[in-house]
Parts: structure tokens; C-alpha cells; sequence
């Protein structure tokens, strides 16, 4: 499955040439070295999976380098686990100073190893730097595994993977509830596309004609959705509580596709054709006119807004599709440096830091976590099944 400008209905424009230059980002400072050799663990497997697993975590943090020498930093602490249960404690230091940066104890169940090994790597990075992880996560995704497109959820390291729909069918376009307890998704499962909400059976969205691409505001009350019910898609707000719709655009001549709400949920970002390739556009929720935001690269598609207030898409330069960064208040670009493959559907990681997106390569799609600092890409989900259309929890 392509890059589809409308969720399987429309084709993207052909690409043209790169309107005007743009910057790529480079490897930045070093690591922060962390030291976890004096971290004690039992024989069992639940307590040599949480330390491997933590040790995973913290180096694709991007903040730190795990390393059994002396480092910036020490952590120290046991695990151990009998009967179905597990006993975790961990502190961190600073070498130099010895000032104790965290130390916390912890009780869950065996089978929760790999769960509480995440949170303690965020509990480390933000004692560390300040600043949120994101390896308790999830990474809700498409995937065509069982021969049709389901829904599937997994962690941000790309592992436990849950397959959610079984629809038999197709499933496209998903996104998380602002409380990321469920997702909401595009299926055609009674031959026609509907929005779905999971846990729940009714959708919320089935006007007739196209229903796609719901997206929920940040406060859980309005839903930004693509309708055709009307004519040509428009982009729309509907109530959750009412079913009440606005329509927010009246391109005639234009398809819009692909909205996401900004931080403050104010504005929504959104992709229309209307200027004759699809470009990004801001809206404000209350309606108006629009402003556009893209103007380099053939095709700028797939935005996602993130807390740290800049919006990721995907943009068409030089032939192949890279993963671009725009700041809508400065109008500033960066372009992501990757290799020759194609880089999509990018969605931004809890961090604010790391960005999720497929990669697609020899006709086969896989999902990489990209850095926006200075990591190399690396590969959450990849083998003989195609991946698609990560979103990640908030």
C-alpha cells in the first residue's frame, strides 16, 4: 500500500521540482554515559528481561550510551521475582557530585517485566534531563500479516505486539484518543468506509460517502473528519457529544485529507490539493480561511502536530519521500537525513524528540524510529509482512 493522498481513493500528484532549499539535519553532541554495571538481577528470566530490556531503552533514548566503564552517571538497584511477582529498586547518581537523582521501589507481576522496565527508563531520562520519555508508549499500526489489513498495538520499542480489529477487511488511518486508551480508525469492513472508535461497536462517524481520517481533539470533545458527503471530501468537526458537523472547507475544485489538531487544539492542520499537488494546510477551529504552510517539495502529505509545537510530515523531494519538519510560527523547514528508501506517514513519538514512520524499500514497508537530533534510523518493525500508518500514544 502506497502513499494514498485520500485512504485509498485518491492518487497522489506526480512530482515536480523542489520549489525552494531546504535544511538537513545533522549528528549533533555526544552521550551522556550511563554506567548499570553495579545493577543486580536474579537468575529468573523476568528479572534478566526487565534489565535487558532497561538497558534497550536508555540507549535508544538518544540521551544516553550504556557502558560497563566509568560513566556520568550511575545506576544501582536489584530485581528479583518468585511466585509471579516482582520486586524492583533502582537509584541514580551523578559520579562526580554522588547526588542521588532518583530512587524508587517497585511491585508488579513477572508477566509486567518488560512494562515496568519502560517506565523506569523514563523515569530515568526525565531525572536525568528533564525531559519526557517515551518507552512506555504504543504504536498503534496497520499491518497485513493475516492476508488483510488489521489493526494492530505495540510497545515503542516495537515489541509485544496485539493484533486489535478482525475486520477481514481494511483497516487505514489510525490515530489514539487523547487518553491513549483507545484508537480510532478508517475500516471498510461493511464494504464502505467508516470511522471506528475501539471499544466501541457503533461508528463515529458513517454519513454517507467517504468517512475518513477521524482525528480527536486534545480535550476528547471534536472530532476533525473527512467527508464526502456533500460532494468532493471536505474537511469537517463533528461533536462527539451532539454529532454536530461544521464543515470547515468548500474547495470545489480540491480534496483535503489527513487533519490533526495542534497542541492547543486552536488549529488544525490538515492536506489539500486544491493549489493542484497536495500541500499542508492550517485552519483555525473555529473556520476562516486557511493558511498554506508547505511550499517546498512536490507533495507534502501526513502531517502530525506535536506537543513540542512543530508539525512532522511526509514530503516528495527529489523523487522519493523523506520525513520533513515545519514550524508554523517561523514557517522554518528542516528535512531529516535518511538513506534512498522512502520515509512515511511519520507520527511523533511522547518524547518530542523521536519521530515513528514507515519505511518502505524493495516494495516492502517497515517501521523505523527516526531522532531529530542525531541517531541513525532504527528498525522497530521490519521482515517478511508489510507495516503501515504508525501512530504513537500521546
Amino acid at each position: 500500500m502506497r502513499r494514498w493522498f485520500l485512504i485509498g481513493c485518491i492518487a497522489l500528484a506526480s512530482a515536480s521540482a523542489l520549489a525552494q532549499r531546504a535544511v538537513v539535519t545533522k549528528s549533533g553532541e555526544g552521550k551522556i554515559k550511563i554506567n548499570l554495571a553495579g545493577y543486580r538481577t536474579g537468575n529468573d528470566t523476568a528479572s534478566r528481561t526487565f534489565l535487558s530490556v532497561l538497558k534497550a531503552d536508555l540507549n535508544r533514548s538518544g540521551y544516553f550510551k550504556v557502558t560497563s566503564a566509568k560513566g556520568d552517571l550511575n545506576v544501582v538497584g536489584s530485581c528479583v521475582s518468585g511466585g509471579g511477582n516482582m520486586k524492583a529498586e533502582c537509584q541514580l547518581y551523578q559520579v562526580n557530585s554522588r547526588k542521588r537523582l532518583l530512587g524508587k521501589s517497585y511491585t508488579t507481576t513477572t508477566t509486567d517485566a518488560r512494562g515496568l522496565a519502560h517506565r523506569v527508563a523514563d523515569e530515568i531520562v526525565y531525572a536525568a534531563t528533564g525531559k519526557k520519555g517515551m518507552a512506555s508508549g504504543k504504536i498503534a499500526i496497520v499491518s497485513s500479516r493475516t492476508g488483510r489489513k488489521e489493526l494492530y498495538v505495540c510497545d515503542m520499542d516495537g515489541k509485544n505486539i496485539r493484533q486489535i480489529t478482525k475486520d477481514r477487511s481494511i483497516v487505514v488511518g489510525p490515530g489514539w484518543m487523547p487518553d491513549g486508551k483507545n484508537i480510532v480508525y478508517t475500516s471498510y469492513k461493511r464494504g464502505y468506509p467508516n470511522v471506528y472508535m475501539t471499544g466501541r461497536s457503533k461508528p463515529l462517524s458513517s454519513h454517507g460517502g467517504l468517512n475518513a481520517s477521524g482525528a480527536v481533539s486534545p480535550d476528547g470533545k471534536s472530532m476533525a473528519v473527512i467527508l464526502s458527503r456533500d460532494g468532493n471530501p471536505e474537511l469537517y468537526t463533528k461533536s462527539l457529544r451532539t454529532g454536530r458537523l461544521k464543515r470547515m472547507t468548500n474547495t470545489r475544485h480540491g480534496n483535503e485529507a489527513s487533519p490533526c489538531w495542534s497542541p492547543d487544539g486552536n488549529h488544525i492542520a490538515y492536506v489539500s490539493d486544491t493549489s493542484g499537488k497536495p500541500q499542508i494546510y492550517i485552519i483555525s477551529k473555529s473556520g476562516g480561511r486557511a493558511q498554506r504552510l508547505t511550499s517546498t517539495g512536490s507533495e507534502n502529505v501526513a502531517p502530525d502536530w506535536g506537543t513540542n509545537g512543530y508539525i512532522v510530515y511526509s514530503s516528495r523531494v527529489g523523487g522519493r519521500y523523506r520525513i520533513a519538519m515545519a514550524n508554523p510560527a517561523t514557517k522554518t523547514l528542516r528535512v531529516l537525513e535518511t538513506d534512498w528508501a522512502d520515509y512515511e506517514d511519520p507520527s511523533w513519538a511522547p518524547d518530542g524528540r523521536h519521530i515513528v514512520c514507515s519505511r518502505t524499500a524493495n516494495y516492502r514497508s517497515s517501521i523505523y524510529l527516526l531522532d531529530t537530533l542525531k541517531d541513525s534510523p532504527v528498525a522497530l518493525l521490519a521482515g517478511s509482512v508489510d507495516w503501515y500508518s504508525p501512530a504513537c500514544s500521546p
